[in-house]
């Protein structure tokens, strides 16, 4: 039988055990048992199905893609800075060592590189995103604009998912398991108090809301008068360009579209999210 080459499985019959450099890669093996987590390591949650499957995959395959690591407070101990889901994997797979690059990394680094890794595979949810980003705003005094500029993202996108942890807790906690969307996260934020959050929740939750009849409810909530003209159901094509542009604007957006004409209503809840949408839709700003 063909013995397979790579990294992960076969390690052993190819390099030495211990740290040890691969010609002209830029890889080192490291021992799994010399990497420590990643504390700045923005997911909080990891799927027991996912590692699982992943494992088996490092067992037929190896690790493919290397790990990235800096160095730690003890000679021959490291810090994760990405990929915790393959050490983890690659640990229950029964490997004792893994492929991984050295770099050099500050406390805000392990912040960034750990966020644009989930954030660029989405494996983060928003709650997680809405961390890292309070991390990087608060412990490391940078701006939204600033943090837009590392992860790639819009600053009302940065404004609109940090307000999430607004939110009171049961409203974050069904957002975290999933039974409720961002979106609808998105809509109680217009509510004023924790109270009539919660309320609403309880609501959505009971009967089932979509984020349109959520926006429908906020409204009542809030005392606004409904409209009495006869309301006509939004066509798909409707329903598809207002999600485009909420995606796009990071914002709740209404599009009313008639026979003749219509509007375009675009919500933002502080000056500075009415600036960055500005910049925006005028094209000043990234």
């Amino acid at each position: 039988m063909t013995k397979r080459s790579g990294l992960g499985k076969g390690l052993d019959a190819l390099i030495p055990s211990g740290e040890s450099q691969i010609p002209d890669s830029g890889v080192t093996v490291i021992p799994t048992r010399n990497i420590s987590p990643n504390p700045r390591q923005p997911r909080a949650r990891f799927d027991p199905q996912e590692i699982s499957e992943l494992a088996a995959s490092i067992r037929e395959h190896g690790v493919i893609q290397p790990l990235i690591v800096t160095h730690g407070a003890q000679p021959g101990q490291y810090t994760l800075i990405a990929g915790e889901r393959r050490l983890m994997a690659a640990r229950q797979a029964g490997l004792n060592e893994v492929p991984t690059i050295v770099r050099e990394a500050s406390e805000q680094q392990l912040v960034e590189l750990a966020l644009v890794e989930n954030v660029q595979r989405a494996d983060l949810g928003p709650l997680e995103t809405a961390e890292a980003y309070r991390q990087l705003s608060d412990e490391f005094n940078l701006s939204h604009e600033e943090i837009a500029a590392r992860v790639g993202k819009s600053r009302v996108a940065i404004t609109n998912t940090l307000r999430l942890l607004k939110l009171p807790s049961d409203v974050q906690g069904a957002l975290a398991e999933g039974t409720l969307s961002e979106g609808h996260a998105r809509t109680l934020l217009t509510l004023l108090t924790p109270e009539s959050q919660s309320a609403a929740l309880h609501t959505i939750l009971k009967y089932g809301l979509n984020v349109r009849q959520t926006e429908e409810l906020v409204r009542k909530l809030s005392g606004q008068r409904p409209d009495k003209s006869p309301k006509i159901p939004p066509s798909p094509e409707i329903l598809a360009l207002e999600e485009r542009l909420r995606r796009r604007l990071g914002t709740r957006v209404n599009l009313n579209h008639r026979r003749k004409g219509g509007s375009l209503v675009i919500h933002y809840y502080s000056e500075e999210e009415l600036n960055a949408l500005v910049d925006l839709i005028l094209g000043e700003r990234e």
